[in-house]
């Protein structure tokens, strides 16, 4: 992949910073991007890795239009042969609890600031008829999310854009891949406040397990996968359960105080 170029959305740590690596070392020149300081540290250990300097970080706030123009401002127009749509924020709690400039990051985040960005990158893609995309969704959003309520229904909506968006490019050459991991061991819980959940407290999936796995099925333009076989029965079973028994189900392992003891 030597000369081309790849972008990866919140990269400063877990999936995402696997993600980039994955990229470095397949020879990719690459724009790394977050909303924190952080992802300078995260993109010079990708060049030691690599051995290569053609990596460029950008603190970004990507939940704004202003951070998305920023993010394209830094690839200076260059023609974008892989994106990695990755950057995600969660929130725990009950939802009538949770502060409501809170609730719109996570929204701005995951669902306004990855589409705009998407539809920025993609109309490129489709003129010259050439490219990759992976949104990392998450088996989350098969599933009503009692005490991350917003967060469930931000996977839910990247999920089922990230098929219809696959289905609209069937006759072209760009492709689009939703990568469906389960809880993983990254910052992420403890960012949403959730170290006194079930979810939060238990044995997680590996981040870098999880990035090969999406990396490869975007490599072989595949629609979709879920990583891990527990994860894939979890969402086999949530596509036959009834939503109120899942909203049920889910309040045991993310409502505060259910943490493992």
């Amino acid at each position: 992949m030597a000369g081309q170029f790849a972008i990866v959305t919140g990269a400063s740590t877990g999936i995402g910073f696997e993600l980039a690596r994955l990229c470095a070392a397949e020879g990719y020149d690459l724009l790394v991007a977050a909303d924190e300081p952080e992802i300078e540290t995260a993109a010079q250990a990708l060049r030691n890795e690599a051995n290569r300097s053609a990596i460029v970080a950008v603190q970004a706030d990507l939940a704004t239009v202003e951070g998305v123009d920023k993010l394209c401002e830094t690839a200076q127009d260059r023609k974008v042969d892989l994106l990695m749509a990755n950057a995600g924020r969660g929130l725990g709690h009950a939802f009538l609890d949770q502060d409501w400039d809170r609730i719109r990051r996570v929204i701005d985040t995951n669902a306004t600031g990855t589409t705009c960005l998407i539809h920025r990158v993609g109309q490129d893609m489709r003129r010259r008829n050439e490219g990759r995309i992976l949104i990392t969704g998450s088996i989350a959003g098969f599933t009503p999310g009692s005490f991350q309520a917003v967060y469930n229904a931000t996977k839910s909506y990247l999920n089922s854009f990230s098929f219809a968006l696959r289905e609209e490019l069937r006759d072209t050459r760009v492709t689009v891949t939703c990568l469906m991991p389960g809880a993983t061991e990254t910052d992420f819980f403890a960012r949403a406040d959730m170290l006194d959940t079930k979810v939060g407290s238990e044995d997680k999936d590996d981040a870098a397990m999880v990035a090969p796995v999406g990396f490869d099925a975007t490599m072989k333009g595949e629609g979709d996968v879920v990583t891990g076989l527990k994860n894939k029965i979890q969402s086999a079973v949530a596509n036959v359960t009834p939503a109120e028994l899942l909203a049920r189900q889910h309040r045991k392992k993310a409502e505060p105080g259910t943490a493992k003891s």
